[in-house]
């Protein structure tokens, strides 16, 4: 048998070498309005070790941990909905704009942005109420549940208020404008 000793014939590698980028952090897009949402998923973060820790480490669990991490993590929804609604990028089914002329696609967005916003309104307003009315505290804390709530319902507040800054922003627009903004931003989603 004659052994091949150039690489003609062989294959090429099956798995090409990694390289490790060192890229700078881009900061530029956090505001402070995203800094509870931030100190919410790091408290969240915390907690869950702390209960895995003691769970799994130390074989005697915390008992607070588990119903915290609950509520801290609604909190990180509510706080990162927020984050989402002030930069415009919540996500939307793009398909119709592509296929509608540039005026209604504008009075679709525009009216999507109203129905968003009517919605943030409403459901703060109800989560006031629900605020008010919740007189409990948590099960294994001593901490009043209406917290929560407060909490949700200033997020769904700032929703509403970034909703109103961008329903504006889409009244004001060309409608060329306003869907070239669309598809910017869903072309920059794919590139991720």
């Amino acid at each position: 048998m004659h052994k091949d000793t150039n690489n003609e014939g062989r294959a090429p590698d099956a798995r090409p070498d990694i390289v490790f980028a060192d890229e700078e952090t881009d900061l530029s897009d956090f505001s402070l309005v995203d800094l509870p949402g931030l100190i919410a998923l790091w408290t969240l973060a915390i907690i869950v070790f702390v209960q895995f820790f003691t769970r799994y480490v130390l074989n005697d669990s915390l008992a607070w941990t588990e119903e915290i991490a609950r509520y801290v993590l609604v909190i990180v929804a509510y706080f990162g909905a927020v984050a989402v609604t002030r930069k415009g990028t919540h996500i939307f089914l793009e398909f119709f704009y592509r296929y509608l002329s540039p005026k209604v696609g504008k009075w679709l967005a525009v009216t999507m942005e109203f129905f968003s916003m009517a919605l943030y309104g409403y459901l703060a307003y109800q989560a006031v109420i629900l605020a008010q009315k919740t007189r409990t505290k948590m099960a294994s804390v001593e901490i009043p549940k209406s917290l929560l709530y407060w909490s949700v319902a200033a997020a769904l507040a700032a929703m509403a208020v970034f909703s109103l800054y961008w329903l504006i922003r889409k009244i004001s627009q060309p409608p060329e404008q306003v869907i070239a903004e669309l598809e910017k931003r869903s072309l920059s989603e794919i590139s991720d």
